[in-house]
């Protein structure tokens, strides 16, 4: 499993985690019943605190994507990836909704911001492909 931590982009340690690990159940890359490491572990590995991955194993289990078993360890679970993806849109919608409020406060105009998404996307999905 890798991850790679970020101290500048300004995301909290724990959500680099759970988006990462996040991502690597949707692509595969984890499959169902995979054996995560232990927080103390990922901890030294990461040279993080226990309290940080602790936070991120509880969130991604609060969010159905591992389940612990006290004295074994923690696990990937089946995902329903409608489910998934259906949350992530409904994150995705909210996100916007603020942008555009932004955008009609700046009077910034459709045409603008449909660019800067446009330009943003790019960037972004060349440097997912590069990584």
């Amino acid at each position: 499993m890798d991850i790679i931590i970020s101290n500048s982009s300004g995301v909290p340690i724990y959500e680099q985690i759970e988006e990462q690990i996040k991502n690597q159940i949707m692509t595969g890359e984890l499959a169902e019943g995979e054996m995560l490491p232990s927080m103390r572990v990922l901890a030294k590995e990461l040279k993080i605190s226990i309290i940080t991955t602790k936070r991120a194993y509880e969130d991604l289990e609060r969010d159905g994507f591992i389940e612990s078993v006290m004295g074994k360890g923690s696990f990937v679970k089946a995902v329903n990836t409608d489910i998934v993806r259906e949350n992530l849109m409904f994150s995705i919608e909210e996100l916007i909704d603020e942008a555009v409020d932004k955008a009609i406060i700046g009077k910034v105009t459709k045409d603008e911001l449909k660019e800067m998404l446009d330009l943003l996307y790019e960037e972004k999905s060349k440097k997912k492909q590069h990584s």
